[in-house]
């Protein structure tokens, strides 16, 4: 299961809003690379595959790819405001170490291929 904070999913739903193409919803996956061997991809989409998997998370509709969900169950999604803006922050309780720029993580039981000029 994904978890998505209010503030995050309210962040969503206004950038949604502002984007022109149609029955948009949020893409969230894993691919190999970043600098500690996998990295998040997080996006708006409208075409779904049929390795997919569709969830309704606050009123949003959330697809990941079924590759990808063995590394991000039990994730938490998160949006900040600060000083200097705003940003989405991930927490995966499957990662045994991340990197400092907090978009690559790897776990105890895959290490995908690291590349270490990616943060």
């Amino acid at each position: 299961m994904i978890a998505i904070s209010e503030s995050a999913s309210t962040k969503i739903k206004e950038m949604l809003a502002q984007e022109e193409t149609p029955n948009l919803f949020l893409r969230i996956g894993v691919k190999e690379g970043g600098c500690s061997g996998f990295s998040y991809g997080m996006g708006f989409d409208d075409e779904q595959h049929d390795n997919d998997k569709e969830m309704q998370i606050q009123e949003l509709k959330v697809i990941v790819d079924q590759d990808s969900l063995k590394y991000l169950n039990g994730l938490e999604i998160d949006f900040k405001e600060s000083a200097m803006g705003g940003g989405f922050t991930i927490e995966n309780p499957n990662a045994s170490a991340t990197c400092g720029c907090g978009s690559s993580f790897r776990t105890a039981t895959a290490a995908g291929k690291p590349n270490p000029d990616a943060c």
